[in-house]
C-alpha cells in the first residue's frame, strides 16, 4: 500500500529536487529490522546521482552489520535543517524518505569510487584526503573499511512552503 503525503503543500513531487536533498544532506539515518526487532543509525554519506545510489562506510563487523546481513531492506530520511522560526511555532526543513536494498562492496573499482564520492561530498578540502586515500590502498587500510551501498528503490520528500531548494 502507498501512502499519500496528507499536507499536498509540504510535498516534493520533483524528482531533481528530492535529489538535491541528497545531494545537500550531510547525513542520512536508516531503519532497519531483524526478526521484529528494530534498529537505527545516522551515517555519514555520499550520494550517485547518475545510478540514484548512496554510498556509506563502516567497520566490518557491529550491531548494523548483522541486521543487515539478515534483513538489507532499509527505509531511510535524509533532513535540511533550516532551523525553528522564533515566534512563529514553526520549523524549516527539506526531508527526503527513500526505500532501498543494501549491498556491501569489500573490494575492486567500485569501493574506490564510493570512498571517492564520500569524500568528495563531505569534505570542504577533498583533494588532500583523495591524495591519502591512494596511500591507504598501498599500504591495506581500506581492507579495514567496509562500504554499503543502498540502491534507491523508491523516494519521496517534505518540505516546508518557505523554503527554497
Amino acid at each position: 500500500m502507498r501512502y499519500h503525503v496528507r499536507r499536498k503543500d509540504k510535498e516534493i513531487v520533483d524528482e531533481r529536487t528530492l535529489r538535491e536533498i541528497l545531494k545537500r544532506s550531510r547525513y542520512i539515518t536508516i531503519a532497519m529490522c531483524r526478526g521484529g526487532e528494530p534498529y537505527l543509525v545516522t551515517l555519514n554519506h555520499g550520494y550517485d546521482e547518475e545510478k540514484n545510489r548512496i554510498y556509506f562506510h563502516c567497520a566490518t563487523e557491529g550491531k548494523k552489520l548483522d541486521f543487515l546481513r539478515e534483513n538489507p531492506r532499509v527505509w531511510g530520511q535524509a533532513i535540511i535543517d533550516y532551523g525553528y522560526q522564533e515566534g512563529a511555532c514553526n520549523h524549516l526543513y527539506a526531508s527526503v524518505m527513500f526505500e532501498g536494498r543494501v549491498t556491501f562492496i569489500t573490494e575492486g573499482e567500485e569501493k574506490l569510487y564510493a570512498l571517492r564520492l564520500m569524500i568528495r561530498h563531505q569534505d570542504k578540502n577533498p583533494e588532500a584526503l583523495l591524495r591519502r586515500l591512494e596511500e591507504w590502498m598501498r599500504d591495506g587500510t581500506l581492507d579495514r573499511a567496509l562500504v554499503g551501498r543502498i540502491d534507491i528503490e523508491e523516494l519521496t520528500g517534505k518540505k516546508s512552503p518557505e523554503v527554497s531548494i
